[in-house]
């Protein structure tokens, strides 16, 4: 059993859940998250006790998703030391993230802050946090 406040899941709705994956997959798998479930709408990617669905509900009311709406704006993970994170971004651009902010990076987060924002076709930013030196 997980402990109590501890994020159980995150699900994100997609238009085309082929074009999604090809960008998802690889950062997830990056991450140590292992693919855990799949069905004709999605698949599920689990790490401990966490678990991200990508999913092209049929439920999905609108095309495009917007990050500067009201919502969710981006998903942060922790990406292990800087060289690791440095490693993530010279990749990123070969399975469809873009680097946000290059004039800023790694530091567009504060001074104190070594990060990389990406976004992929889709519309969708992650932010990688240096946990580490």
């Amino acid at each position: 059993m997980s402990p109590r406040g501890e994020l159980h899941h995150v699900e994100l709705w997609v238009e085309d859940l082929d074009a999604a994956e090809s960008s998802w997959a690889w950062l997830l798998d990056e991450l140590g998250y292992t693919r855990f479930q799949t069905w004709s709408t999605g698949q599920s990617w689990l790490r401990g006790a966490t678990y991200l669905v990508l999913e092209a509900s049929p439920a999905v009311r609108a095309e495009g998703h917007d990050r500067m709406r009201p919502g969710v704006n981006h998903l942060a993970f922790s990406g292990g030391r800087r060289g690791e994170v440095d490693d993530l971004v010279t990749r990123a651009g070969e399975h469809g993230w873009t680097l946000m902010f290059p004039d800023a990076h790694p530091y567009a987060g504060g001074p104190e802050h070594y990060a990389a924002y990406l976004e992929n076709a889709d519309g969708f930013e992650v932010e990688i946090v240096a946990t580490g030196a």
